[in-house]
């Protein structure tokens, strides 16, 4: 195993570990991982929005075949010097099995950690059994565990994202039979209130991922106030960079004016920062 990769889960693993908070961008392809890089971060994430969209495909664990997925999420680890937490959506497979394939993958890619869905991708059947979901957390931790490296494994409840009728409590029950199967950190990506972190936190055993972009009111000063350990930003920082993208370009296509060109930064700053 890379010794450099080894240091990095080290490191990730260690941040989950300390008394405040952290915020782990997420990128979509290699440059925007390191100008994020450049920016002072102490860990980074990949987003598959943010990946698929750039490649004008659909998001979802069947958007490209898993070895040209995970070589996309390969080449974000690669590409920075910091640990790189995959955003691998439900582990590319339903089975256990598959799970394992997709930890053991995201190892050899780079990855210092990842997070697993117990979303099925199926909209007429849009959880896994807890059970099962807890065998496959299993599983990504057997794999894990089985590489030599502190690799941090998320385990992600879905409640919140797909018309669960009562999402909290069933958040609740999964996030803490993920934490017995061997999960290292807790995700319930979509509430930001006080009231819903805050319960997450308190009865939830183990630290807790909250994402931003649902709202804009959140600030790592609050969250570390309620107890939060991670902040990430999912695919709302890549939705954010493309939304200028399309204002520029109506203004091009129906003003014919280039307002943009006073917001642009020098070519050889960042070409130091994205190719070096």
């Amino acid at each position: 195993m890379d010794h450099s990769l080894a240091e990095k889960a080290l490191a990730f693993r260690t941040l989950h570990e300390a008394d405040q908070p952290f915020v782990m961008a997420n990128a979509w392809d290699p440059g925007s991982a390191r100008l994020l890089e450049s920016c002072g971060f102490q860990a980074l994430a990949t987003t598959s929005l943010g990946m698929n969209f750039a490649k004008a495909r659909d998001d979802g664990p069947d958007a490209a075949p898993f070895e040209t997925i995970m070589a996309e999420h390969g080449a974000i680890a690669r590409a920075v010097d910091l640990p790189v937490n995959g955003d691998l959506e439900n582990g590319y497979g339903h089975s256990p099995e598959e799970v394992a394939r997709c930890i053991i993958g995201a190892i050899a890619h780079g990855m210092a950690g990842c997070g697993i869905e117990d979303f099925t991708g199926d909209y007429d059947n849009l959880y896994y059994d807890i059970e099962l979901a807890a065998d496959r957390i299993a599983a990504a931790r057997e794999a894990a565990d089985a590489s030599g490296i502190a690799f941090t494994l998320t385990a992600r409840a879905e409640c919140f994202l797909y018309g669960h009728d009562d999402p909290l409590p069933d958040a609740i029950a999964r996030l803490n039979r993920f934490r017995e199967a061997g999960a290292d950190c807790l995700y319930a990506p979509g509430p930001t209130d006080d009231e819903t972190v805050a319960r997450l936190v308190a009865e939830v055993d183990g630290p807790i991922n909250v994402v931003v972009g649902q709202g804009g009111s959140a600030t790592l000063e609050r969250m570390a106030e309620l107890g939060v350990r991670r902040i990430s930003t999912g695919g709302s920082l890549f939705r954010a960079t493309y939304a200028p993208i399309m204002a520029w370009g109506r203004e091009m296509a129906e003003a014919g004016s280039f307002s943009y060109l006073d917001h642009m930064p020098g070519e050889k700053g960042m070409s130091k920062i994205i190719v070096r």
